[in-house]
């Protein structure tokens, strides 16, 4: 139970742009890192203000919640048998802030927007083990693997720091989303698709200042009558932005002519832009386009939402699941993993479930009180759901096996299963 990182006792000094104890932030128009500058330039986007951009907020979200949403199970390997196990310490509070959930969700937005997560283990078991891991900002994380190999600071012998002070590596847990060869760092999605995060701003910006100009861009307001000075006309041009902004009736006199320069949305292709933007971000991140705002054509329009979602979770949930698994399964000891049960996220109707159920104990896949635990029912009284027997054994039938062989030689060379009548097989 011994703690190798007390905070306390890591001994740095905080900077001047450190923020004091107990200061809290919030997100908030004033404080979000919008993009300045050339908006195409990749360097003019942060962390910050990718958030602000819908598909790629969107796109965190539902792979955050797809994984924060599944049940996980622990098991034992041992030989061919596999046994199911309670959940160890790391996993029933695996942090001091939070749940579960929360700590997968902390894991699975570092890894969507950074590319990496890296947490530190804070306690231990007796045995070692850890027991509680905390999440760390990857933005305040460094590692040096450039040295030669073999060298301390290199792939085979990483440095890892954070906030300036290094960590021993054995307390380090590093899941990185993509890496290259020779590096320990993973690759970041954000800077992936920069430009596309930084089109996608500019476009909702043209939005927002679309609408604050009361619906139409600015437009030609002249007097017929008379030359006015700048003056006069800053102060004019200020009470019609007003009025505009307002939606407010403009009132002026039979000498002054309003025309609004007329250029429709679509023809600023601002809607088309979005679209191509979630396509896009979509794709990095193998999501369905329509989930983050995009567009999806063909066949894939006509699928059932339990299709889609298996989808889902078979393209983009799936191998961010395979690699928390393989990480955290690292941690346990040997012969035990963990494994989430992506089948809780596929919501099928209920004739369709209890078919299943159905051939779950014809064929003793599952016994009873397994099926009716799926239901939130109790178990059967006196143990009689504890039953794997198949169905068919169990009421006394015979078993034959199936006999293969070919229909109609030699004009039909196919090959077919036959059972025989009467049986089941």
């Amino acid at each position: 139970m011994r703690n190798p990182f007390n905070f306390r006792n890591w001994g740095w000094t905080r900077g001047a742009d450190s923020p004091a104890r107990g200061e809290r932030r919030s997100l908030t128009p004033d404080n979000v890192a919008w993009a300045s500058g050339d908006l195409a330039s990749p360097a003019a986007v942060s962390e910050q203000g990718a958030l602000a951009l819908t598909p790629v907020f969107a796109a965190g979200r539902a792979l955050s919640a797809g994984v924060w949403s599944l049940p996980i199970q622990q098991y034992r390997r041992t030989g061919d048998a596999t046994s199911k196990l309670p959940l160890s310490a790391l996993f029933r509070k695996p942090s001091s802030q939070g749940t579960i959930d929360d700590w997968l969700g902390r894991v699975m937005t570092s890894l969507v927007y950074r590319g990496n997560a890296v947490g530190v283990v804070m306690e231990r078991d007796w045995l070692e083990y850890p027991t509680r891991i905390e999440w760390l900002n990857p933005a305040h994380v460094h590692v040096q693997d450039s040295m030669p190999l073999g060298e301390r600071g290199s792939f085979t012998d990483p440095v890892w720091t954070y906030l300036g002070v290094e960590i021993p590596s054995e307390d380090i847990v590093h899941i990185p989303w993509i890496t290259m060869a020779g590096r320990v760092w993973g690759l970041s999605p954000l800077a992936a698709y920069a430009v596309t995060v930084s089109t996608g701003l500019a476009a909702q910006k043209f939005v927002d200042d679309y609408f604050r100009a009361g619906g139409q861009p600015p437009g030609h307001f002249r007097n017929t009558a008379q030359t006015v000075d700048q003056s006069a006309a800053n102060t004019i041009k200020r009470r019609l932005v007003q009025a505009i902004r307002s939606r407010e009736p403009i009132v002026y006199g039979k000498d002054w002519e309003y025309e609004p320069i007329t250029v429709s949305v679509q023809e600023a292709q601002f809607c088309e832009t979005q679209r191509l933007t979630a396509t896009q971000i979509a794709a990095v991140y193998g999501i369905p386009p329509e989930k983050i705002g995009g567009e999806t054509g063909g066949s894939y329009s006509y699928s059932s939402p339990e299709q889609r979602q298996i989808e889902f979770i078979q393209d983009a949930l799936l191998p961010y699941l395979v690699k928390l698994e393989n990480h955290l399964s690292e941690l346990l000891p040997r012969g035990q993993f963990i494994k989430f049960n992506a089948d809780a996220l596929i919501r099928i109707d209920i004739l369709t479930r209890h078919s299943v159920y159905e051939k779950d104990r014809l064929i003793g896949l599952h016994n009873l009180d397994e099926l009716r635990a799926r239901e939130d029912e109790a178990p059967l009284p006196d143990g009689k759901g504890q039953d794997y027997t198949p169905l068919p054994i169990q009421a006394g039938s015979a078993i034959h096996v199936p006999q293969i062989r070919g229909d109609r030689p030699p004009l039909d060379g196919g090959l077919r299963l036959v059972a025989p009548r009467g049986t089941h097989g």
